[in-house]
C-alpha cells in the first residue's frame, strides 16, 4: 500500500540556505524533515555573510542576472527562473522582513542584517516540524546504505526515504564549508569536478616598501579590462583593494573565473586599470603633458588629473623610470596600466568555491542518477557567481528545486 506523507522521513544534510529551503519544501508537504549540521548551530556561513549587509538578491533585468552564472547559466536558468529575484523578495517578505533595492541595484533586508531574516526562518521551519540535530558531522554511508554521522554522544545512523546533501563548497573552513565530502561522493562513483577558489584575491608580487605603505589602500571608481582565454576582453567599473600578497574586491570577485583560467594556462594574467577613467586618453595626454614648471611629477599628476596616494604608488609599482620620462607612455599607462597577478589565494580565504557535483550526474531534479533518492543543493553543485546576491539566490533556487524533487518523488510516484 501506498505511504501517507506522514509515514516518511528526510534527512538533509547542512543547514545553511540551500538545505534550510529543501527543508521549508519538503515539510510543506507534511513529510517529516531532519536537519543534520556540523556545526553547533545552522546558518553559520549566512551569519558572517551578513555582517557587512545581508544582500539577498540583485534588480537587474532578468537576463543580465542570469548570465552573471557564466557557463553554468544555462543549466542554472530553470531553477533561478522558478525562483527569481523578485520571488526570492515576497519569500523574504513572507518571512516579516521588508527589504530596499540599493543604489546600485543590490537588494537588502530593510534591517541590513542577516540575524532577524534567519531567527524567522528557523521559526517558521521549527513550526512546520523540522527537526535540527547540531555538531552532526556526515561520514557517509556503511555498508547497510544509512547514513553515518559522528556526533558528540559517537556515531549516529539514520535511514531515510531521502536525503538532501547541501554540504557547501570548500570555502570558510571555521564555518563548515570544508569539501570534506568530495571523498565520500567520490567513492560512491558521482563525478565531481575539483573545488577552486572563486571571488578571491590574486597575487601579485608586491615589492616590500609597496606591501608596506599601500597595503588595505582602496582604489575606487576605476574599471579593470581583461581578455579572457578566448580573447574576449570585457571592461568593468568598480573598485578594489591593495592587499600585502595583491589585489581583491568586488572587481576582482568578479573576474576571479577568468583570471584562473588564464593562469592555469599560462601562468600568469594581466589585466589593465584604467587610473582616470572619467577622461579620455587624449585629455590624460594633455594633462601629462602639460608644462609642470618647477612642480614635482607627482605634484604635477595630483594637480593636473587627481593621481596621488595608492594611485600614484600603481604607476610607481608597475612602471620602469624610463616610462615616467616619457609623456605619451606615462598618459597610455594611466589609462591602461597593465597589473599581472600569478596566483589565486587560497580556498579557504576565498568567500565561495567553483566546481563540486557536476551536473552531467544529476537529473533535472537535482537527484544523482547513481544514487537514487539522494539530491544536492547549493554551493556543492558546479557552479560560480559573483558577490553582489547572486551566489544566495542561486542556492536557494536549487534548495528548492531538490525541496520539491524529493516530494515528487515520495509522493507523486505513490
Amino acid at each position: 500500500m501506498p505511504r501517507l506523507a506522514s509515514d516518511l522521513r528526510v534527512a538533509i544534510v547542512g543547514g545553511g540556505p540551500a538545505g534550510l529551503m529543501a527543508a521549508e519544501q519538503i515539510a510543506g508537504a507534511g513529510i517529516a524533515v531532519d536537519v543534520y549540521d556540523a556545526m553547533p548551530s545552522v546558518g553559520r556561513k549566512f551569519l558572517l555573510a551578513g555582517v557587512g549587509g545581508m544582500n539577498i538578491t540583485h534588480a537587474e533585468p532578468w537576463p543580465d542576472f542570469v548570465a552573471r552564472y557564466g557557463q553554468r547559466a544555462e543549466l542554472l536558468r530553470p531553477y533561478l527562473d522558478a525562483f527569481n529575484a523578485e520571488a526570492l523578495r515576497a519569500w523574504v517578505h513572507g518571512l516579516g522582513v521588508e527589504t530596499f533595492v540599493g543604489s546600485s541595484g543590490k537588494v537588502f533586508p530593510r534591517e541590513m542584517k542577516a540575524a532577524p531574516l534567519l531567527r524567522a526562518w528557523l521559526s517558521r521551519l521549527r513550526a512546520m516540524g523540522v527537526n535540527f540535530h547540531p555538531r552532526h558531522r556526515w561520514q557517509g554511508w556503511s555498508d547497510e546504505g544509512v547514513l553515518r554521522f559522528s556526533a558528540m554522544q559517537g556515531e549516529v545512523t539514520v535511514r531515510a526515504d531521502a536525503v538532501v546533501l547541501a554540504l557547501g563548497g570548500g570555502s570558510w573552513r571555521k564555518l563548515g564549508s570544508d569539501g570534506a565530502w568530495l571523498p565520500l561522493l567520490q567513492g560512491k562513483g558521482v563525478a565531481v569536478a575539483e573545488l577552486e577558489p572563486a571571488n578571491c584575491g590574486f597575487e601579485a608580487g608586491w615589492s616590500p616598501f609597496f606591501a608596506d605603505k599601500f597595503a588595505g589602500e582602496a582604489l575606487k571608481s576605476i574599471t579593470v579590462t581583461l581578455s579572457d582565454v578566448n580573447g574576449v576582453s570585457e571592461t568593468r567599473r568598480g573598485g578594489l583593494v591593495l592587499s600585502r600578497y595583491g589585489v581583491e574586491g568586488n572587481l576582482i570577485y568578479a573576474l576571479s573565473a577568468r583570471l584562473r583560467e588564464l593562469i592555469k594556462r599560462d601562468g600568469q594574467a594581466t589585466f589593465y586599470l584604467d587610473l582616470a577613467p572619467d577622461r579620455s586618453a587624449d585629455k590624460v595626454l594633455q594633462e601629462v603633458a602639460h608644462p609642470r614648471g618647477s612642480r614635482s611629477l607627482s605634484s604635477h599628476l595630483q594637480s593636473r588629473l587627481n593621481l596621488k596616494g595608492a594611485r600614484m604608488g600603481l604607476l610607481r609599482e608597475c612602471l620602469d623610470k624610463d616610462s615616467f620620462n616619457d609623456v605619451a607612455k606615462l598618459a597610455a599607462a594611466i589609462k591602461a596600466l597593465p597589473l599581472t597577478v600569478s596566483a589565486p589565494r587560497p580556498l579557504d580565504e576565498a568567500i565561495s568555491s567553483a566546481g563540486g557535483v557536476c551536473f552531467a550526474g544529476l537529473d533535472r531534479t537535482l537527484m544523482l542518477q547513481c544514487l537514487p533518492g539522494v539530491f544536492c543543493a547549493g554551493e556543492m553543485l558546479d557552479w560560480e557567481a559573483p558577490t553582489g546576491g547572486y551566489l544566495l539566490t542561486a542556492c536557494l533556487a536549487t534548495g528548492r528545486a531538490a525541496g520539491a524533487g524529493v516530494v515528487g518523488r515520495l509522493l507523486d510516484s505513490q
